[in-house]
């Protein structure tokens, strides 16, 4: 399960559509020192072949461990966009699959991998998004509408049918697969900042972390 209903109450973004949200207080004061992921885990944190939004050098790395699928992900990505905006070149952000919504998470992984090979891939990220309550309803899913989504993007949706069942794709998800569970993600999203999970999680304490990194890498 993810964190859909605390995430949305501290955003107050997407409430109505959403529902069942519960009131989270963010915990006041600054965030504790955490720990770097063990060196062991560090190769399952970020692939050569990962998604960047950003900055491929930027001194701050912040991993998503993120579903096209779900609710708290969405809600959380105008914060991150905010977050990269605030710290300019300073901050990238490592997107990395984790579709634990089923057959239209994975279906939306390989529509983004397609626009990725078009070069489409941040426009198609903000239609499937901004989409997400018409094909992701775990009520009644209906991930056909994905690629037609993604087509008003920008994605050629000719060319994407094939593009998504490449092998390069299948290795990805595979791979994605593979790292979520030596990492032990149980939950989307989780984040890491320069390999530090967020923990306490939410909106302030992640901000807080990424910008006492940026002030650590610019000292």
């Amino acid at each position: 399960m993810n964190r859909r209903g605390l995430i949305l109450s501290v955003l107050a973004l997407g409430a109505a559509g959403f529902g069942g949200a519960t009131w989270f207080a963010i915990r006041p004061g600054p965030v504790a020192e955490a720990e770097p992921v063990a060196p062991e885990l560090a190769e399952a944190m970020i692939r050569p072949y990962s998604p960047i939004l950003g900055p491929a050098d930027a001194p701050v790395t912040i991993v998503e461990f993120f579903d096209p699928a779900c609710e708290a992900c969405r809600a959380f990505h105008p914060i991150v966009k905010d977050i990269m905006a605030e710290h300019g070149e300073a901050v990238r952000v490592v997107i990395r699959y984790t579709p634990f919504h089923g057959a239209a998470s994975e279906e939306a992984i390989r529509v983004l991998e397609a626009a990725r090979m078009q070069d489409v891939y941040v426009p198609v990220l903000e239609a499937v998004l901004r989409e997400q309550p018409r094909w992701a309803s775990h009520g009644a899913p209906a991930p056909g509408l994905i690629l037609q989504i993604a087509a008003t993007a920008g994605l050629d949706a000719e060319a994407a049918r094939t593009q998504m069942l490449a092998p390069g794709v299948v290795a990805i998800l595979n791979q994605d697969r593979a790292d979520v569970e030596a990492v032990g993600i149980r939950q989307t999203p989780t984040f890491f900042v320069n390999g530090k999970p967020l923990d306490p999680f939410g909106e302030a304490e992640l901000r807080r972390l990424v910008a006492a990194e940026v002030a650590a890498a610019q000292s």
